[in-house]
């Protein structure tokens, strides 16, 4: 299984990007995984952003009603539209998949996600 993760872009605050995180690989099966995005601003430890599998989404308190993801079947991505940002959303994003029945009760355990896309950067200026 293999992500790549994208869109990621220079915005000014109140604005808006949308990340991709596309998926493909043999074997991958939506009902049996966790899609999730964290991301890492300078200096901080890697945090839990968002998470998706089938008929279910968690947000972090941070994002909740400024983030939302959802997932293009046809196209095997994942997105993140990001709305009303923040000059502390600012930070290199990833998205991640692991397997739902292991991480859905630990969202925000990233050890528990087995595959990762690579960063992509979002900066948002004041």
């Amino acid at each position: 299984v293999q992500l790549q993760a994208s869109g990621g872009g220079l915005v000014q605050a109140g604005g808006s990007l949308r990340l991709s995180c596309l998926i493909s690989g043999s074997g991958f099966n939506w009902d049996d995984y966790v899609i999730g995005w964290f991301r890492q601003a300078p200096g901080k430890e890697r945090e839990f952003v968002v998470a998706w599998r089938v008929g279910s989404t968690r947000y972090a308190d941070s994002v909740k009603g400024r983030f939302t993801i959802s997932r293009d079947n046809a196209k095997n991505t994942v997105y993140l539209q990001m709305n009303s940002l923040k000059p502390e959303d600012t930070a290199v994003y990833y998205c991640a998949a692991g397997r739902s029945s292991l991480i859905w009760s630990r969202l925000d355990d990233k050890s528990l996600y087995e595959y990762w896309g690579q960063e992509t950067l979002v900066t948002v200026s004041s």
